[in-house]
């Protein structure tokens, strides 16, 4: 193959180059909003900050997320508990004892039948 075979697909060669740098631009400013949206930093070619947080904003924010945690944390906690008692219940010998009962009570009714 020559050069000449390329020519007349040469404009939808440089139409596709152009379409991939549009979406490429395109997907980029997208990124930067997106980050921008959730208060992710900008960071530069080099990973320099571009847009610092103040540390007034960023010590609140410490501040409520150290206080979500201890929410969750406390959360978690409690349905262990739940969790442990539930597991007592099952497990226990009583649990099947009563299992057992209404075993026999439904033969003693299907007997009766």
């Amino acid at each position: 193959m020559s050069a000449s075979d390329f020519l007349p697909y040469l404009g939808w060669i440089i139409l596709a180059c152009f379409v991939l740098g549009a979406l490429g631009i395109a997907v980029s400013f997208q990124t930067t909003r997106l980050k921008i949206k959730n208060g992710y930093p900008l960071e530069g070619m080099w990973g320099q900050s571009l847009k610092p947080g103040s540390d007034k904003q960023m010590a609140e924010r410490v501040t409520l997320l150290t206080q979500e945690n201890a929410q969750l944390r406390a959360e978690l906690g409690s349905m262990k508990d739940r969790l442990a008692t539930v597991e007592r219940i099952v497990t226990d010998s009583g649990y099947a004892i009563g299992h057992e009962i209404e075993a026999l009570r439904l033969e003693q009714r299907e007997s009766v039948r």
